[in-house]
C-alpha cells in the first residue's frame, strides 16, 4: 500500500488518466474529487462490494443452468 500526504487542492495521479484531488479536510473527514474517463467506474468501496456480491449471486449455479437451458431451447432446429 502506498501512503501519501496531501493538502487541500493537491492531487495524485493514477496512471495518465485518473486524478484524485483533495477538495477539503474537515476534522476526520476528507472530501476527494476524482477525474477519470467515463468508461472507468468509480464507486465507494461498500457500493463496489454490494455490486460485486449481487453479480456473484446473479450468476449462481442455478441461474447459469437456466440460462444455458434457455439458450439451448432457442437454438434447437
Amino acid at each position: 500500500m502506498l501512503i501519501l500526504s496531501r493538502k487541500n487542492n493537491e492531487s495524485i495521479m493514477i496512471g495518465d488518466e485518473i486524478e484524485i484531488i483533495v477538495v477539503d479536510v474537515v476534522g476526520k473527514t476528507v472530501k476527494l474529487g476524482i477525474n477519470a474517463p467515463r468508461d472507468i467506474f468509480v464507486h465507494r468501496k461498500e457500493i463496489y462490494e454490494a455490486i460485486k456480491n449481487e453479480n456473484i449471486r446473479a450468476i449462481s449455479k442455478d441461474n447459469v443452468i437456466s440460462l444455458f437451458q434457455l439458450f439451448n431451447d432457442r437454438n434447437k432446429p
